[in-house]
Parts: C-alpha cells; structure tokens; sequence
C-alpha cells in the first residue's frame, strides 16, 4: 500500500483556521463508492486537517435524509439527487443544503432477472426497483427505459428498495429489474440471479454519482470543519485512483462487516473496471466508476447538479421550473472546495459547466435547462407522480 507523508499538515488546521468541531460523524452506505468517506479516516488524511471523521453505516438513503436533516450526521456519502430534492423539499421538509464535492463518477449499473434474458422488458407487466425517488439510481432507470422507449411511469411498477436488499429481492422473485450501486449489480451475477443490462456510464459516460452532502446550517456553523473534511476526502479520492493496488487495498477494507460486509473479489472486480455481464459477456472497461482524475472527478460543477433539477422537473417531482442555475449556486459550495482544494493541492477546473452526451444522444450542457427538461417525448405529462 502506498504510504503518505501526514507531517507537512497544513497551517489552516490552527488559528482562526482551526475546525471548530474535531469529530466529524460521516454517514455512508455499504457501497463501494463509500471509499473516500471510509479510506480518509483509515489513512488518517482526517487527522492531517485536524478532525476525526467517525463513519457511521446507515441501512437506508431515507435515514441518511432524515440524519442529515436533524443533525444527527454532519455529513455523508449522498445521493446527488437527494440533496437537491431535500433543498427543493420534495417529498420532505424543505431544509437548505449543501453539496462540499462530487466522490465518484459512473460505476452504477441496471441488473435485469436471468427470467429476462433475450426478452428484455417490452410485452409484459415488470417491477423495477431504484434505490431512492429522487436519487441518481432513479434517474438513471428512467432515463434508460425512456431512451428505450418505455414509459417508466406507466409501462412499469416502480418500487424503492436499499442497494444491499436488492440482490435477496430478486432472487425471491418481488421484482424483475433494478438499479443501484456496485456491489450489488455484481453480486447477482456471482448469485446466478441476474445479469447487467447496462452500466450506468454507458447511459452517461462520466457521470456524477455520490457527493459528500451536508445542510446549509453545518458548513454556515463550522466552515473550518467543512473545508477540512472536504481536504481530507479529496486526499482520499485521489489515493485511490492512484493505483490499481490501492483500489483493491480499499477493497479489502471495505469487505469487513463495519463496512459493505462483502467478499473482495465481489466489489474489487468493478472497481478495477473488470466487467463479466452474467450473459456471457466480459470487458475491460476504461469508464469505470471514478475516484479523482486530477481532480476533475471531485469538482462540484454547476451543470451537474442542475441536471437533476431538469429531470425531477421531466418525472413530476417538481411542479415548475426552479431557477435552475440559482438553486445550483446555492447548493454546490464551489469557494469552499476551492479552498480544500488548493489546502490539498488540487487543481480546480476553469469552468463551473461541462458538456456531455447522454444514451439518447442528447447534449447537456446546462445552458437552457427548461428547454431541455421539457424537450424529451417521453415525460410526467399526464401522469400523477407518486414517491415510490
């Protein structure tokens, strides 16, 4: 394992700079983009900006919502999309909120029951589960049904279930498709129970998946808290793209029960970019899930979250058109992460927008975000959106 140098701590950690709270509790899910949240506190990176990050596993995405929310976690491992639904008060109590950085990109996959092999999902009534109703696993579902032609509020059922019940789900039959995090895409294939339809970066290639969320009140009330555990797990997501050898270190870490209570060679394989489908088919792929990329990976950019604003907007889960770019200003905290940024020596992009090519082949860029959520054929429009 590669071992870092944590004598040169940075000189923000004292004086006025000093984090104003030492622990910081961290809740996550038993996935394997939980990394940077579990390997910043077992590599200590914490200690080098003067906290100590206690992660805290939570069983659902709706307890690390209401934990959140209440104070109970100062930040976790979220859902981009349930950040912005909680800002947005969709579904919950409207609280304000805060995006501190993007921790992974792509690595999320859609798994279909063996039963469907060679059907697919057309002629027949089908349940799919997502992990969280305004979640980025929900987002990728309906966005790959609809580019398929499939209504996802109409032509399918639709349930909620967390990513690590997923797997049990199917196997008992209660639902016949699903999207959520690895290792659980990975694990139905090694169970014989299902097989991946699609990985999530081949719906969009290189898009964001979990952030380090907190509320707007944590980082108002302990900014020096914020910006150094902000530091210390972007010092973390760049230790575990810098090799193939610290990714499966971080695997064996996260194999033990604290964690995703998993075996490694489940949620290694994927995180290597090491794809067998479980129909047959293996790859290589370069567009694995993501932990840094010089930085790039991590970067809270403005378009990004306003992507998840424009389908909320297209599934009914909001009424009208928000002020897209505002609400993204508000949420995703790009002058702190600067400043974490430059505390652990990473570059900050240029640009607070980036452009991307989804399945469809639809360009987003986050220059007309209400053309956008209201320009695709298949949408809400006359149908009663329900949180399932």
């Amino acid at each position: 394992m590669t071992e870092y140098a944590l004598d040169g701590a940075s000189a923000r950690v004292a004086g006025s700079d000093r984090p104003e709270k030492q622990a910081v509790r961290i809740g996550f899910m038993p996935l394997t983009d939980c990394a940077p949240v579990v390997m910043a506190a077992i590599l200590g990176f914490d200690k080098k900006y003067g906290i100590t990050i206690v992660p805290t596993r939570e069983a659902s995405w709706a307890s690390v919502r209401d934990k959140l929310a209440s104070g109970e976690l100062d930040a976790a491992q979220a859902l981009y999309g349930l950040v912005y639904g909680v800002h947005m008060g969709i579904g919950c109590g409207q609280r304000d909120m805060a995006v501190l950085m993007t921790l992974n990109r792509n690595g999320q996959a859609i798994t279909l029951a063996k039963h469907l092999a060679g059907k697919g999902v057309l002629g027949g009534a089908h349940t799919f589960a997502h992990t969280f109703p305004t979640g980025t696993h929900a987002m990728w579902l309906y966005y790959w049904l609809a580019a398929h032609g499939i209504h996802p509020l109409r032509d399918v059922r639709l349930v909620t279930v967390p990513p690590s019940q997923m797997v049990t789900n199917m196997a008992v039959g209660n639902i016949d498709g699903y999207c959520a995090g690895e290792p659980w895409n990975h694990r139905a294939i090694a169970d014989n129970v299902g097989f991946t339809a699609a990985a999530s970066q081949e719906i969009w290639p290189g898009h964001p998946e979990k952030v380090l969320g907190a509320s707007a009140d944590f980082v108002r009330r302990y900014p020096n808290t914020a910006r150094a555990l902000t530091a210390a797990v972007l010092e973390a997501c760049r230790w575990i793209d810098t090799s193939p050898a610290n990714k499966l270190r971080a695997a064996e870490i996260m194999a033990g029960k604290a964690y995703i209570n998993a075996s490694v060679n489940i949620i290694s394989p994927r995180m290597l970019g090491l794809y067998s489908d479980g129909a047959g088919g293996s790859r290589e792929d370069p567009n694995c899930m993501r932990f840094h990329q010089d930085g790039a990976v991590n970067f809270p950019y403005l378009s990004d979250g306003m992507w998840f604003l424009t389908q909320h907007k297209r599934w009914g889960l909001l009424r009208e058109h928000p002020d897209y770019l505002a609400v993204a200003r508000e949420i995703n905290r790009i002058d702190l992460y600067a400043e974490a940024a430059a505390m652990a020596g990473v570059a900050v992009p240029a640009e607070v927008m980036r452009k991307s090519v989804l399945i469809d082949g639809v360009t987003w860029d986050g220059s007309a975000p209400a053309e956008y959520a209201d320009g695709f054929a298949i949408s809400h429009a006359g149908v009663v959106t329900e949180l399932v």
